[in-house]
């Protein structure tokens, strides 16, 4: 199947061309869903003895299955948490996969893992972590957010071990009830229990209401998790009160800042992160707003050689790896095989250097601000809270969660934008969630018009 013949010298440079192309459309239009009828009406079969060739699939997926997807980086793209790689990232993912380098283990990919440990070594930094911390690049969130979860239970056992106590009847983690649903995923596969705490009248967890929660939880909980910028709010825990609770309990501390603790980088919000320098372990999705490509979450331990303990592997044939005084990135979490996926980031910020990046999320930041003035000055919107990050939250007056579904079809078929309704205590409202320094105020107060 690897070839350099005639076709396959034409194939490549199709490929080369469309990338090309795609990479250098500004704005990327925003695309679609297509319904299952619609693709089987279209779309002949494609995976079959023979196959249909390269050119024939690229040109069915150029004119077909890619615009049956919604581009994720188009400026007008402000649902969910978005996606907004830079130029360089995107390219070399591009060579990351036609390197076809293994990440998991230093023998095997030493320079590519070493490159990947410059980027955590400098996360760490910007939190605050000693210099020996380190971690690993996962897929997401939720095996971060797993991976952290089973080290620091992990270490609970073998704390109870040693003082000579049995395992509880149950193990629990502690957690807003604001927190990531991936954390409910988490406890489902680990088979624990969460113990989940009310946030405070402006939304966020704080150090008493976790510890009056804990003083009623009983045996078994072996760590906390707070968030550094929830989903629907973007809103950061009081980290610094809730370290101190899970210091003076002995529990470890995990910060899940998926989407917001990239905000760090912004010397004016620096601020609200005071504590996350006290956590045993966090997560960063760079897919998200540090403009990488899918997939890429960085989970830090401040002690990686307890995500080592946890997490590595043992099998006949993986004792050259194991046996080994090197770092094997498969060490640190739930997995095994992996590809290099820290590589598009690393050239990123080698390409532009942080400063471009704090000014870009800094910019974001801004953005979320200024638009929250726009939404609060109009006769008609409510502004439901005052924006933290870069997640807006807003209703329209009188507006039913059947009007924002409509509302949000409309956009999206028409290729205008893309937002979907929310909801808070009960209610439906929408949100604007800016990761994109591309997006501008203009593309969102059209959004805003387009309300009226």
């Amino acid at each position: 199947m690897h070839t350099h013949d005639e076709e396959a010298s034409k194939l490549l440079d199709a490929i080369v061309a469309y990338s090309r192309e795609r990479l250098e459309m500004d704005p990327v239009p925003l695309d679609g869903p297509k319904t299952l009828a619609e693709l089987d009406a279209v779309v002949p079969k494609t995976v079959t003895e023979d196959g249909i060739g390269g050119l024939p699939a690229l040109k069915l997926f150029e004119d077909v299955l890619a615009q049956a997807c919604i581009s994720t980086d188009n400026p007008r793209y402000v649902s969910f948490i978005p996606a907004a790689p830079t130029e360089a990232a995107t390219m070399f993912d591009l060579v990351v996969a036609a390197s076809c380098i293994y990440g998991g283990s230093w023998m095997e990919g030493a320079g590519a893992v070493y490159a990947e440990n410059q980027v955590l070594s400098w996360l760490a930094s910007e939190v605050g972590f000693p210099g020996d911390a380190g971690g690993v690049f996962v897929q997401g969130g939720t095996l971060g957010n797993l991976s952290a979860l089973v080290t620091a239970r992990d270490q609970a056992a073998r704390r109870r071990e040693a003082d000579g106590r049995g395992r509880p009847e149950r193990w629990k983690a502690a957690c807003s009830n604001e927190a990531h649903s991936s954390l409910a995923a988490a406890a489902r596969v680990m088979d624990i229990d969460l113990v989940p705490i009310p946030v405070d009248s402006s939304g966020r967890l704080n150090g008493a209401e976790v510890d009056a929660a804990l003083a009623d939880a009983g045996d078994g909980v072996f760590a906390v998790v707070a968030t550094a910028g929830t989903t629907n709010f973007g809103i950061v825990d009081d980290l610094a009160s809730i370290a101190a609770v899970a210091k003076r309990r002995g529990l470890w501390l995990h910060v899940d800042g998926a989407y917001g603790l990239a905000g760090i980088l912004s010397p004016a919000h620096r601020d609200l992160y005071a504590g996350v320098e006290n956590a045993d372990s966090f997560i960063v999705d760079p897919h998200k707003w540090l403009y990488a490509p899918f997939d890429a979450c960085a989970l830090i331990y401040r002690d990686p050689e307890l995500g080592r303990q946890a997490h590595t592997q043992h099998a006949d044939y993986l004792d050259p790896l194991t046996g080994a005084d090197e770092w094997n990135p498969s060490d640190y979490a739930y997995n095994l095989t992996r590809r290099a996926r820290g590589l598009p980031l690393w050239f990123s910020l080698a390409t532009y250097g942080v400063r471009a990046y704090r000014e870009a999320i800094a910019g974001t930041i801004e953005l979320a601000h200024v638009i929250a003035d726009e939404i609060r000055s109009r006769p008609g919107f409510t502004l439901v809270r005052e924006p933290e990050l870069s997640v807006v939250v807003f209703s329209k007056d009188g507006w039913t969660a059947g009007d924002y579904a409509a509302w949000s079809k409309r956009l999206l078929e028409s290729g205008d934008s893309f937002v979907v309704p929310s909801s808070h205590q009960g209610r439906p409202v929408t949100r604007f969630a800016l990761i994109n320094p591309r997006t501008t105020k203009e593309d969102l107060v059209r959004i805003l018009d387009s309300m009226d």
